[in-house]
């Protein structure tokens, strides 16, 4: 019910809907602003005619007066005054300057005055006066100031670094200097500080976000569901902060007039809660540059006017649309002293827009309503306390824009409640039924009153017309909107409808939905004023005042005037829950059985449905092929909770195949005991309709290539709905977040140096920042120069807020910074903040999307001094884009992946091995063919072994679980000398052996596949150095018994020597001491050391005059009694 009927004009709010989309009800709000352009240019123009006073201007009368034609000459003329009007207000002077050369192109006539450059009273030939066009602004104040405003004039977002405190060199007067970049240079707003303002003990702008802060918890803190409690807190803290007489909330409804939700006043003043006003009360204009400037301040009413000086050769006058100081319009402060208030502060409350208005992939913003503040004398605000309340309507927009689509979720569920049940008595009884029972077709929209016109016969329910009076409209209807499903209206009469006067007031709106050409469902509004209260004591109906003044009672008045023959607005969200009966109905209609008085619907699909199924069949197809082959893990529970969906990827992550996992219980058998109370909630939460995003949850793993180790995924909960729109499950989609999971872990519960870890170069530190107790930047790592392209030196000392994240890191929309801040002030105050979804473009405009972790920073004595910061990166795919940027790591990338073909491709010959080995020990063989055939096999499993260990993160963070199992000792040696021969037969080397014979029987406990490896790697490394031809290499070993309280602890030491220097000092800089090594032999005998250190064991590198050697020493558990000779 979209498209505008032919017989309405541009106030009117009929709709005729062949169609019903959000672009279409979107291209009407347009019309209606546009509309309204001309309705507020012609108001100005009567205005300006009426003198300097205004005296003679009749509001009330204008409001009235039918849309006349006007001029776009006057159209220009009114944006123009109200934009570029060229007078500014008395409590501050103004300068603009050329951006590139500083250069005074404008300023006020008070600047002199104010800045104490006014020339002595005895003039002097030789000193010309120091302001003037030309002048370079930089010489107006004191060096100090001078480089604060060079620093603010180089600065990409220049209002974030609001408000600068510079000095008047003549004077010595502070200032706030507010800055703003125009068509033409930089223009400066100078607000004189008074030193004792709290906002100077330290920058303005950290004072100010502090402010906001502590008003935005008590806002934050409050229960959800209750829009008017939201309102009447926001109004209380404002006060609060500001101490002005009056401060309301002001809505602006879809019809663009405007409704006062909420008030915090004076006891003595009159209040103005519930009074409506008539949409030029705010004009268009002013709403536009209310989404430019939020924050609007006018000081005296009554204060004159301060014109601005601007050189010559400008086009126009000076655009003041960004200015603090802009004047207010004439109209307005008329207004302003009619009603008595003598200072205003305006704020605008900002919320998303529709996805359809966005513009260029980013959200929308659409102005919802205003926080009004009113005082009966002068009042000045400073500017630090204003951008207090500026990031307190943000907040507050932030809370509305939840509670609104809170609001709007729970009234889609009472519209499907409701039509579920009317659908169930449409098959239980008669038609009628969806009037005659309860719920009723009134229970599903706001209506006075609703009627079924059904195969001639007419059931009203509430106010409704006559049965006549309906005949005629259904005539009326089938004449002039034939052709389309229905029509929405808040006035019969300006939609054409000819006998609108004879329902008199108490039917002014309908929307009708046509169920046949014949059939029809109507709703029903009475006119507005009878939903319109006055909101306080002193309302009567014999009150008067002068209605040709602009006052609140007379907008209030001329408002009634306006809608006194029209209802209110249909809204979209009702239009869409009646257009979806209106096709449910139609198909229950098609096939009812007109004779049979208890009608029986049958459900009979039509070619064009069956198609339709077929096309919905094969999207469904897709969209689960997409599904089980996404690179991100995605599973699905029923509503009991057991796996009903489990694609490649989780499968891949958990060692659990799609066939294992289908049925399991998700919170009894695939999630870690302290994971399940949240994942109980998740699902239960999400079975309401309660989606959850980026909550982490612990899972289990399966198989021995997974060795048990956690998998910790960050996973939002989606409702899954059948075909009739029913919950049927929940959908996680999920990241896996489990190497960065680990270090984070350790580092949140370290509790020494910071510093070690926030600047180390291993790759898995994550990126991390940290703040000073007033958001200065104290630590920027290697992993966040990375991420931004903005190095150490650039970043520390600069304002996280603003500065770094809003200048230099820029944000994709305004109310970023504001969740940043709160974010980080919290931590600050103590209160942790995990997984913050946060994004903004890199140096080079790429855009980074990031979850923030904020955590308190503590010194030696406990004292909170700041916070910690860490970015855990949205995507894999991402994180490894930002670590291949750079062609070196481009390099090593292919060289993982030809390392992740091999280690895949070899699997396969192993396999072949395998097999062969085991058909040999079918066979007969000697006992030297069965010591060579159980050699080959422990070969062969330390291969497999380490494939395995292809991701060397849990090695390197100690994570690697042993797998211990009894073996002889001997089978060890054995495996590790056969590893060595080829080598030791290429370089003509000999093997001397040095080892007791009784330790080959020894049986002992532990990790035979790893104790093999780390044996064979030292071994390997002297033979490759040991000197050619005719050298040697010697494996010596000593065992000894140790008693402890539960048994017998094997302690051998193991050298493996040669003579000569032995090895290259890079690699044993890479062994013991390099996070980066720099030989494929120094990773290895790094890894080699690490799992050694696993195994409680150790080795030293030495290098005597003649000889070096490996010297390790590992203690394992006996299993049986040792030989007597070891223990000799």
């Amino acid at each position: 019910m979209a498209s505008r009927s032919k017989a309405v004009n541009s106030q009117n709010q009929a709709r005729s809907s062949g169609t019903s989309n959000v672009r279409a009800q979107n291209t009407e709000s347009m019309s209606k602003a546009i509309a309204q352009y001309t309705l507020d240019a012609r108001l100005h123009a009567v205005f300006e005619q009426s003198g300097e006073s205004g005296k003679s201007f009749d509001y009330s009368q204008s409001i009235r007066t039918p849309t006349q034609s006007i001029h776009e000459r006057d159209i220009t003329a009114y944006l123009s005054k109200i934009q570029r009007g060229g007078h500014i207000q008395p409590f501050g002077c103004m300068i603009t300057a050329d951006e590139a050369t500083f250069g005074v192109i404008a300023y006020s006539e008070n600047a002199r005055d104010m800045l104490g450059l006014t020339p002595q009273s005895v003039p002097s030939l030789e000193k010309p006066e120091i302001l003037t066009i030309g002048t370079d602004v930089r010489t107006l104040f004191t060096p100090s100031s001078a480089v604060l405003l060079e620093k603010a004039f180089g600065a990409r977002e220049i209002t974030l670094l609001n408000p600068v405190w510079i000095h008047s060199k003549n004077s010595g007067k502070p200032f706030y200097a507010i800055l703003h970049r125009i068509d033409v240079g930089i223009v400066i707003d100078l607000e004189p500080a008074r030193t004792e303002d709290p906002a100077l003990s330290i920058a303005g702008a950290v004072q100010s976000q502090k402010l906001a802060v502590r008003a935005i918890s008590h806002v934050q803190s409050l229960p959800g569901g209750d829009i008017k409690l939201l309102c009447d807190t926001v109004v209380e803290s404002v006060r609060e902060l500001t101490g002005y007489d009056r401060v309301m909330v002001y809505k602006f409804h879809e019809d663009e007039h405007g409704e006062v939700l909420a008030e915090s006043k004076r006891a003595d003043l009159e209040p103005y809660i519930g009074l409506h006003y008539p949409a030029t009360d705010i004009p268009q204009a002013s709403r536009f540059l209310f989404k430019q400037n939020r924050v609007r301040m006018i000081v005296d009413c009554h204060a004159s006017l301060v014109p601005v000086i601007q050189d010559e050769g400008l086009m126009q006058p000076l655009c003041l649309v960004g200015s603090t100081l802009r004047a207010p319009h004439g109209c307005h402060t008329q207004y302003m002293a009619n009603m008595g208030s003598i200072a205003s502060l305006v704020m605008a409350v900002i919320i998303n827009g529709n996805e359809e208005e966005a513009v260029g992939g980013r959200n929308s913003m659409k102005l919802w309503g205003l926080v009004v503040c009113h005082h009966t004398s002068a009042r000045c605000i400073p500017f630090p306390l204003r951008y207090a309340c500026e990031f307190l309507m943000q907040a507050f927009g932030l809370q509305l824009n939840m509670e609104l689509q809170l609001a709007a979720q729970m009234s889609e569920k009472h519209v499907l409640r409701t039509q579920t049940l009317l659908c169930d008595m449409l098959l239980r009884d008669s038609p009628t039924g969806i009037i005659t029972q309860s719920p009723s077709i009134m229970d599903l929209v706001k209506c006075d009153g609703a009627a079924l016109y059904y195969q001639g016969k007419y059931y009203p329910l509430g106010v409704t017309p006559t049965e006549a009076q309906i005949k005629d409209i259904v005539e009326w209807l089938l004449a002039f909107h034939g052709d389309s499903t229905g029509l929405s209206t808040d006035s019969l009469a300006e939609a054409g409808y000819p006998g609108a006067a004879t329902l008199g007031d108490a039917v002014c709106g309908m929307a009708v939905a046509y169920i046949t050409k014949r059939d029809f469902l109507f709703w029903f509004r009475s006119h507005t004023a009878k939903e319109v209260k006055w909101g306080g004591a002193k309302h009567h109906p014999e009150d008067k005042d002068d209605g040709q003044r602009m006052h609140p009672r007379s907008s209030f008045k001329a408002f009634l005037e306006v809608v006194k023959s029209r209802s209110l607005a249909w809204e979209n969200a009702e239009m869409d829950a009646i257009h979806s009966l209106q096709l449910i109905l139609r198909d229950s209609f098609r096939d009812a059985e007109a004779s049979n008085s208890k009608e029986v619907v049958h459900a009979q699909l039509g070619d064009h449905e069956l198609q339709g199924m077929d096309e919905l069949s094969s999207v469904a197809r897709e969209m689960v092929r997409l599904i089980e082959t996404a690179t991100a893990p995605i599973f699905a529970v029923d509503v009991n909770g057991c796996i009903n969906g489990w694609n490649a990827k989780v499968a891949e992550l958990t060692g659990l195949s799609i066939e294992e996992a289908m049925g399991k219980s998700l919170i009894h058998d695939l999630v870690y005991k302290e994971s399940k109370e949240k994942v109980e909630e998740l699902v239960y939460r999400a079975l309401k309709g309660e989606e959850d995003k980026n909550v982490e949850i612990k899972m289990r793993t399966f198989g021995t290539e997974h060795s048990n180790d956690p998998v910790f995924l960050v996973v939002n909960a989606c409702s899954s709905r059948g075909y009739t729109n029913t919950i049927v499950g929940v959908c996680f989609v999920g990241q896996d977040v489990t190497g960065q999971k680990v270090v984070m872990d350790k580092f949140i519960h370290i509790q020494g140096d910071y510093k070690a870890i926030v600047h180390s170069p291993n790759p898995l530190i994550p990126p991390i920042f940290a703040s000073d107790d007033n958001t200065g930047c104290s630590e920027w790592n290697t992993a966040m120069e990375k991420l931004t392209g903005w190095t150490r030196e650039e970043i520390i000392g600069k304002m996280l807020v603003g500065e770094v994240f809003g200048s230099c890191c820029q944000l994709k929309v305004p109310d970023a910074l504001t969740k940043f801040m709160i974010v980080l002030h919290n931590a600050i105050g103590g209160q942790d903040t995990e997984k913050f979804s946060f994004s903004f473009f890199d140096r080079h405009g790429k855009y980074v999307q990031v979850l923030l972790t904020a955590n308190k920073r503590v010194n030696m004595e406990g004292d909170i001094i700041g916070a910690f910061c860490f970015l855990q990166i949205a995507s894999p795919e991402l994180q490894q884009a930002l670590q291949v940027q750079r062609q070196p790591e481009k390099k090593s990338f292919s060289k993982m992946k030809e390392l992740a073909y091999i280690c895949q491709e070899i699997k396969n010959p192993l396999s072949g091995i395998r097999f062969t080995n085991s058909l040999l020990e079918s066979t007969n063989l000697t006992e030297d063919q069965k010591q060579f055939l159980e050699t080959s096999a422990a070969c062969e499993k330390q291969m497999f072994k380490i494939i395995k260990d292809v991701d060397l993160d849990k090695i390197e963070n100690g994570l690697l679980v042993l797998e211990k199992e009894d073996f002889l000792l001997g089978s060890v040696i054995n495996a590790v000398v056969s590893q060595v021969m080829i080598l030791l037969r290429e370089r003509n080397l000999q093997l001397i052996r040095d080892i007791p014979e009784e330790i080959k029987t020894l049986s002992v406990f532990g990790d035979q596949v790893r104790t093999q490896q780390v044996m064979a790697e030292f071994l390997l490394s002297m033979v490759r150095y040991a000197p050619s031809p005719d050298g040697w290499v010697e494996i010596l070993v000593r065992p000894s018994l140790r008693k402890v309280s539960d048994g017998t602890l094997l302690h051998t030491e193991f050298r493996m020597v040669c003579p000569g220097e032995g090895l290259p000092p890079e690699l044993v800089q890479d062994m013991f001491h390099s996070s980066r090594w720099m030989t494929q032999e120094g990773l290895g005998l790094s890894m080699c050391r690490k799992i050694l250190k696993l195994m409680d064991g150790d080795v030293q590198y030495i290098r005597e005059s003649e000889r070096c050697y490996f010297s390790i020493v590992l203690e394992l558990p006996i299993r049986h009694r040792a030989p007597k000779s070891v223990v000799d």
